[in-house]
């Protein structure tokens, strides 16, 4: 009886050592998804803000293009939080910066870049999901049921 259950506990052992787990964060990519519910309120002044990556390869971000989002993609901080109020999260990642917003209807994610070395993070990505359970919804639906 062992014999037979080694073979399978080994093989099970094995299997849990290669489970996938990322090695780095494409920038071109919304970072991984935070739970709404247990993610605290973080926000960084220019002070605390972490410094951008050393170096000049600057890569500019790709714009997402949607109906319904012409609002929201290529405002500033300051655009959105007059669309939206003020953001639940606020964080810095480099020269790159998520503002999330919710309500009782959805949670938006809106991630900002800069367009060109030095200039101020633009929206070029939202993402958006239900606040009840985290499934994605539509992202110009979020967008108006968040508006002021």
């Amino acid at each position: 009886m062992i014999r037979a259950i080694a073979p399978l506990a080994a093989t099970f052992l094995l299997a849990a050592c290669g489970a996938a787990v990322p090695t780095h964060i494409n920038s071109a990519s919304p970072p991984q998804r935070n739970n709404p519910a247990r993610t605290p309120k973080v926000t960084y002044t220019p002070a605390t803000r972490p410094p951008p990556p050393a170096g000049d390869g600057f890569v500019p971000p790709q714009v997402m293009r949607s109906a319904g989002l012409e609002g929201v993609i290529g405002a500033n901080k300051a655009a959105l939080e007059r669309e939206f109020g003020t953001p639940r999260l606020d964080v810095w990642e480099g020269d790159a910066r998520k503002l999330q917003f919710s309500g009782e209807a959805c949670v938006l994610d809106v991630y900002l870049y800069p367009l060109k070395p030095g200039a101020e993070p633009t929206a070029t990505y939202v993402d958006a999901r239900r606040a009840s359970d985290g499934l994605d919804v539509d992202r110009a639906a979020c967008v108006r049921a968040l508006k002021r």
